[in-house]
């Protein structure tokens, strides 16, 4: 009964029921992805637009099936959407120069000084962010460190706004657990 009241939260715009749906769903979508890409990345990209095409279209619900298999049903086609995507993309070939370009980048992560001048909360906040995955980091810092709007973010990082707030909603849910647990 719960799961349908989020349902019908959701449906009216209730972010709080977006929270819950996600919460609740996250880890079948996830585990039934993961069997099938037996790549986590992967099935990371494809749970988190899974949930943002759901939640873009739950109006579109039919209460008649469960919530689950809808939410399966659209994974599978994100799926297969990735897989054609992949198959019709050009492959790049990168010279040597472009290779040490890439590994010269500047390690853009906190100094011992930096940390020794940041507040103590703030430093132990810092690692907790960095045991997140770096997509995740990278959300984290540009919504709360460099204050980007979600379309902003969106932009930059060249994702459908709706992938950006899922990313950004898993994003923090993630780091309370890592806070809460240290």
């Amino acid at each position: 009964m719960e799961v349908k009241r989020n349902i019908a939260q959701a449906q009216q715009g209730d972010q709080a029921a977006f929270t819950f749906l996600l919460d609740h769903y996250w880890n079948e979508v996830y585990g039934f992805m993961l069997k099938r890409t037996e790549n986590e990345t992967d099935t990371e990209d494809i749970t988190i637009e899974t949930f943002a095409k759901a939640f873009a279209k739950i109006h579109t619900y039919n209460p008649e099936f469960q919530f689950n298999t809808w939410l399966i049903a659209i994974a599978k086609n994100v799926h297969i959407d990735m897989l054609r995507k992949r198959k019709s993309s050009l492959s790049v070939d990168f010279s040597d120069q472009d290779d040490y370009r890439a590994n010269n980048i500047a390690d853009t992560a906190p100094s011992a000084e930096d940390k020794i001048i940041t507040e103590q909360n703030l430093s132990q906040l810092l690692r907790c962010i960095k045991q997140l995955k770096p997509r995740y980091q990278e959300v984290i810092q540009l919504r709360y460190f460099q204050e980007l709007s979600y379309q902003e973010m969106a932009d930059q990082l060249g994702e459908p706004l709706s992938n950006i707030k899922i990313k950004l909603l898993r994003a923090k849910k993630l780091l309370a657990e890592i806070i809460k647990s240290s």
